[in-house]
């Protein structure tokens, strides 16, 4: 396996691990998302693999993409690399499986929906919090809905309202809330159960079960992308909300 320097891979048996390791909190860098691209495609090259674990480094998931990331002059940048990583998550013919613990938030929050299988602590903290940046979370705004119903959705993405892990699971963003200790448990669980099958057969039948939604999702993402770069971002408030943030101050919209 390659090495880098904001992720790290373990592959045991039919199972790799890829946990995002920019400690404390494992804010997406754009130079994560490169990382995390080049690393998925060359997993998903070993055909003795049949599931992913995606996972943070110590106490969290991740709290999401870098605010600088999110200017003006890097949006674009931003949006194609991270959607990228994307894309690789949701058309790998590997089982993906999110382990979360911590902050899941903004980004962090959109590659664990994205996973087959999402196995949440009790206690984590998700969110998607764009909003109170002047932002918002493509990936969230088209795909959240189809998991947790378009008003939690809505309340989630246009408030930044973070919920628990238990609430996750409630609403239908996880599979299962456990208590911390036992989150690797319940992942190997679930593991144990993907190993007993075919990587090839597992391959196929994820392409099956996901056509419908991939030709609606697929479609989606390229107009809120449109819709973020050539609208939101040529506001002033959006601009501000960054800026505030980054100056660790209130934001003043303008409303333009």
């Amino acid at each position: 396996m390659a090495i880098y320097q904001t992720i790290t891979i373990s592959v045991e048996a039919c199972v790799a691990k890829l946990a995002l390791a920019n400690l404390p909190r494992n804010v997406i860098t754009i130079g994560m998302m490169e990382e995390l691209a080049r690393a998925l495609a060359e997993i998903e090259a070993r055909r003795e693999v049949a599931a992913i674990v995606l996972a943070g480094s110590g106490v969290n998931f991740s709290a999401g993409v870098d605010v600088a990331a999110h200017t003006p002059e890097r949006a674009r940048e931003m949006l194609t690399k991270f959607h990228a990583v994307i894309s690789a998550l949701l058309n790998s013919g590997k089982v993906t499986i999110a382990e979360v613990r911590g902050y899941s938030l903004g980004g962090g929050a959109e590659l664990a929906m994205v996973c087959d299988m999402v196995y949440t602590a009790r206690d984590a903290r998700w969110g998607f919090p764009e909003i109170k940046l002047g932002c918002f979370p493509p990936v969230a705004a088209v795909g959240l809905a189809a998991l947790v119903g378009q008003k939690r959705a809505a309340e989630l993405v246009l408030t930044g309202r973070q919920i628990s892990g238990a609430e996750a699971l409630a609403i239908g963003l996880a599979n299962a809330a456990v208590n911390d200790t036992e989150l690797e448990a319940a992942v190997s669980e679930a593991l144990e159960r993907v190993s007993r099958l075919s990587p090839a057969s597992l391959g196929a039948t994820k392409k099956a079960f996901y056509c419908w939604d991939a030709m609606h999702f697929d479609k989606g993402l390229t107009r809120a992308e449109q819709v973020y770069l050539d609208e939101l971002m040529k506001t002033e408030d959006a601009r501000e909300g960054i800026t505030a943030w980054m100056e660790k101050r209130e934001p003043k919209w303008s409303g333009k």
